[in-house]
């Protein structure tokens, strides 16, 4: 299975980030199952969804997640989007706007990446090239975490890298093409008509606390929540504020 879907009621859709599943989210969502249907996917290449796959854009990914929600019968819905979900996710924002009643940027952004970062992701493509993706897993996952919570979540941090590992080198190296690759889309954030929810950790590696206040005050209508003491992977490092949090936006949302 390609997906989860679980509950009922107005919808809420996961989109995992880079090397991740929709395993990330199982224990995330089984609260919110009794107020909300929930539907986690696994992005094209990632998790059970690595057959036939043509394109790594993000373009493509957001293409996916429209097919994939229409033939659950989702047509309106929070989309929520870790990392590089986070990205697929504005892909689908300016494609598919219209379909959204609310939007959670999970410690993402909106801008491209930087010249150093485009660097950064073309020399991880040479080293998986080089030396297989197990090599780059393994160091790849822990720093994800806070240093503080790193011995506490040991058990998770094992699963983020057997999920890594279990990952296509195609996958990997594809993905992280399309994510040195895509185009800005601060304007789509700007332009959005859908309330945005963001979330990041004040020691996020991956999303820098300047470039998460840089966008903050984009959409029309937002709210935000840091947390301190909190790495890329809020929702094992913050599990419980980050799902209140999310529950909280979407009862505003959706009455």
């Amino acid at each position: 299975m390609t997906y989860t879907d679980t509950g009922s009621g107005d919808v809420l859709v996961f989109l995992h980030g880079f090397c991740e599943s929709k395993q990330v989210w199982a224990e995330f969502i089984q609260p919110l199952q009794q107020k909300f249907r929930t539907v986690a996917l696994d992005l094209p290449g990632f998790g059970e969804n690595t057959d036939n796959v043509s394109s790594y854009t993000m373009e493509s990914m957001a293409d996916y997640v429209k097919q994939k929600l229409e033939e659950l019968n989702v047509r309106r819905f929070i989309l929520v989007g870790h990392s590089m979900g986070g990205y697929v996710s504005m892909a689908f924002a300016e494609k598919y706007g219209h379909m959204l009643n609310g939007l959670c940027m999970f410690q993402s952004t909106a801008f491209a990446d930087t010249d150093e970062k485009k660097e950064q992701r073309s020399k991880s493509i040479d080293y998986v090239e080089r030396h297989g993706v197990v090599n780059f897993i393994n160091p790849f996952v822990e720093p994800l975490f806070y240093r503080e919570n790193r011995q506490r979540l040991a058990q998770e941090i094992e699963m983020m890298k057997e999920i890594g590992r279990a990952t296509p080198q195609p996958s990997v190296t594809g993905a992280l093409a399309a994510m040195r690759d895509r185009p800005d889309r601060a304007e789509v954030l700007q332009q959005l008509k859908c309330p945005v929810l963001f979330i990041f950790g004040k020691d996020d590696g991956a999303v820098p606390l300047e470039k998460a206040l840089e966008q903050c005050h984009l959409p029309g209508n937002s709210m935000v929540y840091f947390l301190e003491k909190t790495g890329h992977m809020a929702m094992f490092e913050r599990t419980y504020e980050t799902r209140k949090t999310l529950e909280k936006f979407a009862e505003t949302i959706l009455g």
